[in-house]
């Protein structure tokens, strides 16, 4: 059975409210990335130890860390971002879920992304190797800019890195978006598929700029992908991310009203196709 997890940080910032309002709506886990304004790995040990209180205190579970790692140019340097990935995985032990949402780097100023492969790879392998021996794994998420930005390239770096410790976080508003790409669950979905273990919904208008579309009224083909997912029986989490008042490179913003608009959908849409969603 799949299951309903969100970025909540879009209804409010207000972290106690994020996960009031996902049990009033009978969500059962929540991404955790934005607390109070700041991100979840900027907060200490106490802010840490309230914020699992708070998702335990109201029957919720983490479905990933929402974490940044990634989203640096390569010409920073790496020690540091080495560190803040440890810090990463020190989390999602802490809060008790199996993966953290990562990127895969943008290029150096004045350069081109897909001319990086093998700095990218570089750095996909030692952090793969800082999860040996941890239950944990890394979910790439494809989106714009980045070197994952395709569907091929997310596929070439799974096959290069060659370790179950990396795996991909699937998101098809982010193909209409940055790659144009209006029947993704054709083309993009079968090249990743056998390595997805997550999943966004956010869909999109192709044309749009800042702002998404409820699901199943854009040109994601979020009925089409959630068709495939019951075929699977795919039993992982599905992250709302809608973006429905805006967004951005770091998150996006979407209010109560059209975050509840947002869930009914896909729900209503996963009765369509068969695909059991909790």
């Amino acid at each position: 059975m799949a299951k309903l997890s969100a970025f909540a940080d879009e209804v409010t910032d207000d972290f106690l409210a994020q996960v009031e309002y996902l049990a009033k709506e009978g969500v059962g886990y929540i991404e955790p990335r934005f607390v109070g304004g700041r991100n979840l790995m900027d907060l200490n040990r106490s802010e840490l130890h309230e914020v699992k209180k708070m998702i335990r205190d109201h029957g919720l579970k983490v479905s990933a860390i929402g974490s940044p790692i990634g989203k640096v140019r390569l010409d920073e340097p790496f020690g540091p971002h080495l560190d803040k990935f440890k810090h990463a995985i020190e989390l999602a032990v802490f809060l008790e879920t199996p993966f953290i949402r990562m990127f895969s780097y943008y290029a150096p100023e004045g350069g081109n992304i897909d001319d990086c492969r093998d700095q990218v790879i570089e750095r996909m392998v030692a952090k793969a190797d800082l999860l040996t021996g941890v239950d944990v794994t890394m979910a790439h998420e494809n989106e714009a800019h980045i070197y994952g930005h395709t569907a091929e390239n997310c596929l070439e770096m799974i096959e290069m890195v060659d370790s179950p410790k990396l795996r991909l976080a699937y998101d098809p508003a982010n193909f209409v978006w940055g790659e144009k790409i209006t029947n993704n669950v054709e083309v993009c979905w079968p090249v990743m598929k056998p390595y997805v273990v997550h999943i966004h919904i956010k869909d999109w208008k192709l044309g749009a700029t800042d702002v998404g579309s409820i699901p199943g009224e854009g040109d994601g083909q979020i009925k089409e992908l959630l068709t495939e997912l019951a075929a699977m029986d795919y039993d992982g989490c599905m992250t709302m991310e809608p973006h429905l008042q805006q967004g951005g490179q770091f998150g996006g913003s979407t209010g109560g009203k059209l975050f509840s608009r947002a869930i009914a959908a896909v729900r209503e849409l996963a009765d369509e196709v068969g695909l059991k969603c909790d």
